[in-house]
C-alpha cells in the first residue's frame, strides 16, 4: 500500500521547449488599437515568427520520495488542465502524483493552451479543427447521442463521468491542427531529452505520442502509462523498451467503429513489439471496474483508477 506524503513544494516554475521560426513577408501593415481604449498604432506582421514551442510547468518537491520525475501529457484538443482537477471539483491526478512524492511536469502540447499557435495560411497551411459538444459527447463515450437539453442526452448505463458537469467541461476544449504530429513529437522529444530518465503518464492522443517517444529516446524513459491511447506507432520497436501500462475504460464496443480501431491499433502495436516491450493491460471492466469513460482521470472513481495505476508504478519502480 502506498503512503500518502504531505505535499511540500520547493517551487513551481515553467519553461518552453521546441520551437521553429518562419519569416513572413508581403503582408499589409495595419493600424489597430491593441489595448483597452487605446489609439491605433502600427501593427506589422512581417518578420520572423516563432512557433512549434511547448509550454511545460514543473512542480518540484522539497523532498521527493522518488528520484524519477513524472510527466503528464494530455489528449487531443485538450490542455494540461486535464490533470489538475475533475469536472465535479475534486483533486486531479496531478495532485495525487504530488502526494505520492513525485516531481511532476505538466505539458500544454504544441498549439494548445499556453503554447500558442502560428499564422494561417502564411505558416500553418490549414485552419484548425474545432470540437463540437455533439462530437465530444459521443467521442468521449458518455452516451450515444447529444441533445442541447441535458435531460434528453443519452447516457450509458453506469456512466461514471459527471455528466451534469459536461457543459462546464466543454470550456476546456481548444482547437487543434491535424497533420502536425511531427511538430508535436519534436517538442516532446526535446522535453524528454532535457529532463532525462522520467515516467510518462499520457492520455489519448498524448498516449500515442508517449509510445512513439519511448521508441525515439528509450534511454530517457523509465515507464509509460498510456491511458486510452488514440493512435500508436506503426513500426515495431527495434530495441528493448521500458515497461508500458495500457489502460482502457468502458463502453468501447458500444461507441462506434473508431474506438474499436484505436484499440485494435494498440493491440497490433503490442503484438508486433513482442518481447521488446514489457506490457500490462489494465482493462477496467475486466477487473470489475465498470462505467469509465474516455477520461478515467476525470470520472467519479478517478481515485480508484489512480490507485491501480500507482500500484503498477510502484511495482516497476
Amino acid at each position: 500500500m502506498s503512503i500518502k506524503l504531505q505535499v511540500c513544494l520547493e517551487g513551481i516554475d515553467s519553461f518552453f521547449v521546441g520551437g521553429r521560426t518562419a519569416r513572413v513577408n508581403g503582408l499589409p501593415i495595419e493600424h489597430r488599437s491593441m489595448v483597452l481604449n487605446g489609439a491605433p498604432r502600427e501593427v506589422n506582421p512581417n518578420g520572423v515568427h516563432t512557433y512549434g514551442q511547448m509550454y511545460v510547468q514543473r512542480f518540484k518537491q522539497a523532498a521527493p520520495k522518488y528520484q524519477t520525475p513524472l510527466m503528464l501529457w494530455h489528449g487531443g484538443g485538450m490542455t494540461g488542465a486535464t490533470w489538475e482537477s475533475t469536472p465535479d471539483g475534486r483533486k486531479g491526478w496531478l495532485w495525487k502524483f504530488l502526494q505520492e512524492g513525485f516531481d511532476v511536469y505538466v505539458c500544454d502540447a504544441v498549439e494548445r493552451g499556453r503554447s500558442s499557435f502560428a499564422m494561417h495560411p502564411q505558416i500553418y497551411k490549414e485552419p484548425p479543427v474545432f470540437r463540437t459538444r455533439e462530437e465530444g459527447w459521443t467521442t468521449f463515450r458518455l452516451g450515444l447521442n447529444y441533445s442541447d437539453i441535458p435531460s434528453e442526452r443519452h447516457v450509458f448505463a453506469g456512466q461514471l463521468f459527471p455528466v451534469d458537469r459536461f457543459d462546464e467541461f466543454a470550456k476546456q476544449w481548444v482547437p487543434r491542427w491535424p497533420n502536425h504530429e511531427s511538430l508535436i513529437l519534436s517538442a516532446y522529444e526535446d522535453l524528454t531529452e532535457r529532463i532525462g530518465k522520467s515516467i510518462i503518464v499520457a492520455h489519448s492522443q498524448g498516449a500515442g505520442f508517449a509510445a512513439a517517444i519511448a521508441q525515439r529516446v528509450p534511454h530517457a524513459v523509465t515507464a509509460v502509462v498510456a491511458v486510452e491511447p488514440g493512435g500508436m506507432p506503426k513500426e515495431a520497436p527495434a530495441s528493448q523498451l521500458p515497461p508500458h501500462l495500457i489502460v482502457w475504460g468502458d463502453h468501447i464496443d458500444e461507441a462506434g467503429e473508431h474506438w474499436i480501431r484505436y484499440r485494435n491499433q494498440a493491440n497490433d502495436y503490442l503484438a508486433k513489439a513482442g518481447h521488446r516491450i514489457p506490457v500490462d493491460v489494465l482493462d477496467l471492466p475486466r477487473v470489475g471496474v465498470n462505467g469509465n469513460s474516455h477520461f478515467p482521470m476525470m470520472d467519479t472513481n478517478s481515485d480508484e483508477v489512480f490507485g491501480l495505476v500507482m500500484k503498477w508504478l510502484e511495482e516497476k519502480l
